[in-house]
């Protein structure tokens, strides 16, 4: 695998987990209601839980998206 096939990669798994984590965002934020019930229900968790622990694993989402997928890319771009 040379360096293009590898900046490739990187560029097409940026995009994709990108918009997996803009799907999960909006999808958290329109039915953070119906979450909760479910996920509630499911774990017995009080709702208000759910909703700090689907934001936090958002932000976690966030952050590993950042230090394995966005930064490598970058470092590939910046070495071609």
């Amino acid at each position: 695998m040379n360096l293009e096939q590898l900046t490739e990669f990187f560029e097409w798994m940026t995009l994709i987990s990108v918009s997996v984590f803009f799907l999960s965002t909006i999808l958290v934020i329109m039915l953070k209601n119906v979450i909760g019930k479910i996920h509630g229900k499911l774990f017995s968790i009080n709702e208000e839980n759910v909703t700090l622990m689907a934001y936090g694993y958002l932000g976690l989402f966030k952050v590993l998206i950042i230090i394995f997928i966005l930064v490598p890319y970058v470092a590939l771009l910046l070495m071609q």
